[in-house]
């Protein structure tokens, strides 16, 4: 167990399980504009909550591995992937080419984020 501890893709599995979460509270109540939006706020609270209970230990055995620049940039393109997929089968839209050109220029960014500085 300890060697999944120390793993660095433990952080990267877990932001994907937050984001999923994430993307549910955020997005999923959309099909269900007819709902009061006082019970769609609690409902994406209640949703919320299992984002926190798989981000917040991510990012903290994430840091013994990652930066928090990295931590945070990583996240933010787990974000756009589980969102993309979300909307492919949730909502049934597929991407147009100018958000995957956008995507693109978004993993540049992590490739950017991790390369080699000299410090």
């Amino acid at each position: 167990m300890n060697a999944l501890f120390e793993s660095r893709w433990l952080p990267v599995a877990m932001l994907t399980i937050s984001n999923i979460f994430m993307t549910f509270a955020w997005y999923g109540h959309l099909k269900f504009k007819d709902k009061p939006l006082w019970i769609v706020i609690l409902v994406s609270w209640g949703i919320a909550f299992f984002e926190y209970c798989f981000q917040v230990p991510a990012n903290r055995w994430g840091s013994d591995a990652f930066s928090p620049y990295q931590l945070k940039i990583m996240q933010e393109v787990i974000t756009l992937a589980v969102f993309v997929v979300f909307a492919c089968f949730y909502f049934k839209t597929w991407p147009a080419w100018n958000h995957i050109a956008a995507f693109v220029c978004i993993a540049a960014a992590v490739a950017f984020a991790f390369w080699p500085s000299k410090q």
